[in-house]
């Protein structure tokens, strides 16, 4: 299991590494221990926080409602609660950099 993977009993608890303003928004791979996504989105009132739900929701097919941002809400380094979802898929799913 990656180290950017944290197995909760409600869920999973992903650590993130947000590069916003990128050129399109996409995962690009593990970066020091945490799975780093590039948003489109600039860091602007909520704009890049709300890019990395919406993203991380549409690419692991779970409602908005089951996406939480933890911790990091100013911050490049984020941890992100998925709720009800197994980490095996979550691991497989975001493992495609795309």
């Amino acid at each position: 299991m990656p180290t950017w993977l944290k197995v909760l009993p409600e869920g999973v608890e992903l650590a993130v590494l947000v590069q916003p303003r990128a050129s399109r928004t996409r995962v690009v791979g593990e970066h020091d221990g945490m799975l780093k996504l590039q948003l489109a989105a600039p860091p602007v009132d909520g704009e890049a926080n709300a890019a990395l739900v919406e993203f991380l929701a549409k690419r692991l097919g779970l409602p908005r409602r089951q996406v939480t941002l933890v911790a990091g809400d100013a911050a490049r380094r984020k941890r992100v609660f998925l709720e009800g979802v197994d980490a095996a898929r979550v691991e497989a799913v975001m493992s495609q950099t795309s």
